[in-house]
Parts: structure tokens; C-alpha cells; sequence
């Protein structure tokens, strides 16, 4: 079994939740709010910022060129892709000016965190951000009508450019996996799940409208 498999079965149940999510099925039969969907981009933007700089710091560490080249790809073009939706949905609002919300502060620093691990681990640590949406949209697009008010999102992830890079991402994870030591392997299966509870935790934040207590 490669590791791949072993971190999708042990993030198999997260998944499911994600699934059921009454964010994801608002998101999948056109009734969420356009309140909450801008919640969600709008600090899905805060994400990425940082998300592609960790990208960036993986391929830095790395030494083989097809992970560096692969990495530094997916920093500039793949995050390129989803800035340009989010500003054609947030082009009237000022980003400088959203709080980052608990739920996104805490996924950010938990990725940046892994820069204190193997490589590996670091690097397992951005898949669920591929995979896990990757499969959200593809589930989606499988159930939801043309005249969806989120179209353009749901295309965007269910689309086979998104689908390739995802699978080059796993491919990525299953050769350092395969070099490195069975701890090495483990951390990076325990750092996968994690990051596939933020996946639920940055939705279900969206969906509550999240804010700070005091």
C-alpha cells in the first residue's frame, strides 16, 4: 500500500463529514448564502497567501528538480488560478481590511509550524488542501444544476487541470514517503488527518460566520 492510501483511509472519515457539511450542501443545491460564501472566500484569500509561501519553502528545502520545479508550480500557477476567481466574487472589498478569523489563523500556523519537521511532513501537510477540494468539487459537480449561483467555484475545482495538479501532488507525497523512515511516514499520515480536520473546521467557520470573542 502506497502511503497515499494509508493517509486516505486514516482521513476517510473527516472526508465524509466535509460531505455532509451544510456548507458543502448549501454549496451543492445553490442555497448558501451569498453572505456565507463571501465569508468563506474572503478568508480563503487570508489562506492562500500564506499557502502558497509554504509551497514556496517546500520546494526550497527539496533537492530533486522535478519536486522543485513541481512545488514552485504549484505556488505560482495553481494559487494564480484561485486568486483570480476570488477577486472576479471579492472585487469590492478591500482584503486589507478582513480579520483573519480563529479557524483560518489556526490552519496557517499549523502549516507554517511544519517548517520545524522533515521536508516530507511539510510537505504532506499541504495535500489535503489539494485532494480534499479536489474531491469536495468533483462530488459536487456530479450532483448540482447549470444555473448554480457558484458555478465558476464549483468548476474551478472539479475542472481536470485541478484534477492533474492534484494527482502530480500525490505522486509527489507517495516518492518522498518512499525514501523516507516508517516515523517519518507516520508524522506525515498524523499531519495529513490533521490538516483534513481544518478543511472541516475553515468550512464549518464559514458557515457560522466565525469571529473572534473579544
Amino acid at each position: 500500500m502506497r502511503w497515499s492510501e494509508e493517509a486516505w483511509i486514516a482521513a476517510s472519515p473527516v472526508y465524509e463529514r466535509i460531505l455532509q457539511h451544510p456548507f458543502v450542501t448549501a454549496l451543492t443545491d445553490g442555497t448558501l448564502s451569498r453572505e456565507r460564501f463571501l465569508f468563506y472566500l474572503s478568508q480563503d484569500a487570508k489562506y492562500l497567501e500564506s499557502y502558497s509561501r509554504v509551497l514556496a519553502h517546500v520546494a526550497s528545502r527539496l533537492t530533486e528538480r522535478d519536486e522543485i520545479e513541481s512545488f514552485l508550480k504549484f505556488a505560482l500557477d495553481g494559487v494564480a488560478v484561485e486568486r483570480a476567481l476570488h477577486e472576479s466574487f471579492l472585487s469590492d472589498c478591500n482584503r486589507n481590511e478582513i480579520a483573519v478569523s480563529p479557524s483560518c489563523l489556526s490552519y496557517i500556523s499549523l502549516l507554517k509550524s511544519q517548517s520545524y519537521e522533515p521536508v516530507e511532513v511539510e510537505a504532506a501537510s499541504l495535500l489535503p488542501c489539494f485532494w480534499i477540494y479536489q474531491k469536495v468539487g468533483e462530488n459536487i459537480a456530479s450532483k448540482c444544476s447549470p444555473d448554480n449561483p457558484y458555478s465558476r467555484w464549483i468548476e474551478t475545482y472539479s475542472d481536470e487541470t485541478f484534477r492533474a495538479a492534484t494527482q502530480k501532488a500525490i505522486a509527489l507525497c507517495d516518492d518522498m514517503a518512499d525514501r523516507s523512515t516508517v516515523e517519518i511516514r507516520r508524522k506525515m499520515i498524523e499531519i495529513f488527518v490533521m490538516c483534513a480536520r481544518m478543511e472541516w473546521q475553515f468550512w464549518d467557520s464559514a458557515w457560522n460566520l466565525e469571529k473572534w470573542k473579544i
